[in-house]
């Protein structure tokens, strides 16, 4: 259980429309993630499903029945949001337990589920103390082990990870990772970081301006995007664009070249482009050059561990061609 399908859902506030006629499919047991740019409609969207806004047109079903107009609480859902919204003066134990106790389960009942979920979730020690005794990221698994005592049909996650520093976003994107595989529940994530997207999602909604612009896994996305859009938003270092003559030489208003698919060398080769090193960002593993090639603009390249460059030596970069993504003029991907 756990299929979730949006029929031409839309939502509008006021003259504003913004989701407009939308349809999608999520099935039992995926772990989707919805994103785009602030403001795109992913947490709007989520909302809907959840029952937090209501639907202005269309049809949200969940497991096959119309659940448009239920209430929040009739979905069989759990929402974790941005913030934790747990209670400071109750204990882990009592916030974990907290909805429990409001829909009136027995207490032994009660406690068989705080205790399993506290196991999963690392918590077992922590269950006496306050969250003013806790962490970021042990708050927020307080918070999602308030929702998995529900044993929803599907977990919906707002922008989780947003308050937490670097380290603790990584880990955590370890652990609801894990959690997905150790539950085997519907997942859907909201977040607006495309590498949290492309490391935990099976499928992969990529939205502006309420709009679809493709749907698919990481990879699909990464390898073959719909559209400019996608291509620019979904990679690590961004995805580099290219106009003019070089573009129109491969029949495009636009190519696009990721940093990773450039050879870089100090030495002149067949069909490279000269160049001149500008910034180097030395990461240990990788080093990204953000070189200035003239008519083509300032692109970044990437280079497997340290490369013998400074700022302003001249460099030479060869595209892989069996990796250039061409472009219509209207930003729609042209075909091989």
């Amino acid at each position: 259980m756990g299929r979730i399908t949006l029929k031409q859902v839309t939502k509008t506030f006021g003259d504003v429309n913004v989701i407009p006629p939308l349809d999608l499919e999520i099935n039992d047991g995926e772990f989707v993630v919805f994103v785009g740019p602030s403001g795109c409609g992913k947490s709007t969207l989520l909302r809907l499903i959840a029952g937090l806004e209501d639907v202005t047109s269309g049809v949200v079903e969940i497991d096959g029945t119309n659940a448009t107009d239920l209430p929040p609480a009739k979905r069989g859902l759990a929402m974790v949001f941005q913030s934790y919204a747990l209670y400071p003066h109750m204990s882990v134990r009592k916030n974990i337990a907290f909805p429990l106790r409001m829909a009136g389960i027995d207490q032994q009942t009660i406690e068989e589920k705080v205790t399993s979920a506290a196991k999963v979730l690392n918590l077992t020690d922590y269950l006496e103390r306050r969250p003013g005794q806790l962490s970021g990221g042990q708050r927020q698994r307080v918070a999602i082990g308030r929702a998995i005592v529900r044993e929803p049909e599907a977990f919906l996650f707002d922008e989780p990870l947003s308050n937490l520093d670097a380290a603790l976003r990584v880990n955590m994107r370890l652990e609801i990772s894990q959690l997905h595989q150790d539950l085997a529940t519907t997942m859907i994530y909201v977040t607006h970081d495309q590498v949290e997207a492309m490391t935990m999602a099976d499928k992969i909604v990529v939205l502006q301006a309420g709009v679809i612009e493709q749907v698919g896994s990481p990879l699909d996305l990464y390898n073959h995007p719909a559209n400019r859009f996608v291509a620019g938003f979904i990679g690590s270092p961004k995805m580099n664009f290219i106009g003019g003559e070089t573009a129109a030489a491969h029949k495009a208003d636009t190519i696009g070249v990721r940093p990773e698919h450039f050879t870089l060398s100090d030495k002149k080769a067949p069909g490279a482009w000269e160049a001149r090193v500008g910034v180097a960002e030395h990461l240990g593993s990788d080093t990204f050059f953000h070189v200035d090639a003239g008519d083509k603009g300032t692109l970044t390249i990437r280079a497997v561990g340290e490369f013998g460059l400074r700022h302003g030596d001249k460099c030479w970069i060869t595209p892989d061609k069996s990796r250039i993504h061409r472009f219509a003029a209207d930003g729609k991907t042209i075909g091989k």
